[in-house]
């Protein structure tokens, strides 16, 4: 029997005749672990229902509570969930309330807290979701797991990470009987537990995640990423209307693709497959019948450009100082101040006496990172730029591409260029107004050709 773990996002458990669909699918691909995300928007309310709570808005956040508990209960009727199941789901509604209350009451939503309250979407949406895989699926014995008792993460709430050889020990010993092919497990994204038994997310997108992480726990045969997407196209279809699915990419071109920009897969989710060599389908639970992408080791085709992806809302850092003109040193002062402040990079270039790099303009740059590094360098920022990637391969060792790349857009201004750390990957930087026409114009002159 092939093990086969199969998540689906929020939209494809945003009703339930998505869930009805979802099921099916399940059914037709013969999924032996399906992990789900809360129901579409869900998340959303409950990191806003904290901040309510916390604020002391209390009508406010009632009002959100209910809209919440009628969202999930509209789904349960929908699909006649019987009395133990809706008593769970009415148990966790219940929680929910709590929280908010304490929350409330306290003025304080600590990570700790919040990790409880934002596990809420997934531990309800999996009540669901296993009634209508019972349904659909008779001759299957569905059970619902807490993904906590195998899903086991260090103490960093908000954005937890894996202790993946106790996760390994933990599946073996409790979906060990997935060889017989008799039973069907319906388990939650996102969420985990500490050894000392508090509740941890993975950070947002996790569910991609964690079920690439209980793929590997299981040693699955494929991982099938189902969301509302088709497959993983050659750039965003909202940028380029030319945009079209690619049928198959390797785990290094997918690495790069989700790193800098593309929203199909979270960064982190081809870790454990690459691990484990686990080949993974990213398609659409809405257009099931269609091929979707497969993100493999090895490919049949490796084309010089195989897709372009863009990071918006990029903040350039430029650090300037002559003490740093052949000094050791420099770079590792200035990388702990970043590391001290947790702020990640994305891209970096040197030159003598200058060092620039990219972060996410999501990350705090706080009066004390100033300070810190003002006392190394002198400090520019500059915002709203956008991060331009070309994924594909050989790139650093492909005489004339950059010629290629500029000539198409040699009306724009470039503010960055990082190009040779990467067989992968060609970014650069410019303003973020211009992004979408550089998108065009790369896509146009290296995937359709015309």
């Amino acid at each position: 029997m092939s093990r086969i773990v199969s998540k689906f996002g929020g939209t494809s458990m945003g009703d339930a005749l998505c869930m009805s669909r979802s099921a099916k699918v399940c059914v037709r691909r013969n999924s032996s672990v399906v992990v789900v995300s809360a129901t579409s928007g869900t998340t959303n309310d409950l990191i806003k229902l904290g901040e309510l709570s916390e604020n002391g808005n209390q009508t406010e956040a009632e009002a959100l509570a209910k809209s919440i508990q009628t969202k999930h209960l509209k789904i349960a009727t929908d699909l006649a969930l019987p009395s133990e199941p809706l008593s769970e789901l009415k148990v966790l509604l219940s929680e929910m309330e709590s929280i908010a209350r304490g929350i409330y009451l306290l003025r304080d939503c600590s990570a700790k807290a919040k990790d409880v309250l934002l596990s809420l979407g997934e531990r309800l949406s999996s009540v669901l979701f296993a009634q209508a895989l019972q349904t659909a699926w008779p001759q299957k014995k569905v059970k619902l797991l807490d993904v906590r008792s195998v899903l086991k993460t260090d103490e960093t709430f908000g954005k937890a990470r894996p202790l993946t050889t106790e996760i390994s020990k933990l599946c073996e010993k409790k979906l060990g009987n997935l060889k017989d092919g008799k039973v069907v497990y319906v388990t939650q994204g996102f969420i985990g537990q500490t050894l000392a038994g508090a509740t941890t997310t993975l950070g947002r997108g996790g569910s991609d995640y964690s079920a690439a992480i209980l793929a590997e726990g299981i040693k699955a045969d494929t991982l099938e990423i189902w969301t509302d997407v088709a497959g993983v196209s050659t750039t965003d279809p909202r940028l380029c209307k030319d945009a079209v699915v690619i049928d198959e990419i390797s785990f290094k071109e997918m690495s790069e693709l989700a790193t800098f920009g593309a929203k199909v897969l979270h960064p982190a989710t081809l870790l454990p497959a690459i691990r484990q060599n686990i080949p993974v389908l990213v398609a659409s639970s809405f257009e099931a019948d269609k091929p979707g992408t497969w993100v493999r080791r090895e490919v049949k085709n490796s084309p010089l450009i195989r897709a372009l992806a863009l990071r918006k809302k990029q903040t350039l850092i430029t650090l300037s100082t002559p003490e740093m003109l052949q000094a050791h040193g420099f770079l590792f002062q200035l990388f702990k101040i970043f590391n001290d402040h947790k702020i990640s990079i994305d891209a970096i270039t040197t030159s003598e006496i200058s060092v620039s790099v990219t972060i996410d303009s999501s990350e705090t740059i706080s009066p004390q990172l100033m300070t810190e590094l003002s006392q190394v360098a002198e400090v520019q920022i500059e915002k709203d730029l956008g991060l331009v990637s070309l994924i594909g391969n050989n790139i650093n060792h492909t005489p004339g591409l950059a010629k290629r790349i500029f000539e198409a857009i040699s009306e724009i201004n470039v503010r960055m260029i990082c190009y040779g750390a990467s067989r992968h990957n060609f970014c650069f930087l410019v303003d973020e107004g211009h992004a979408s026409h550089v998108i065009q114009k790369l896509h146009q002159k290296f995937i359709t050709g015309v």
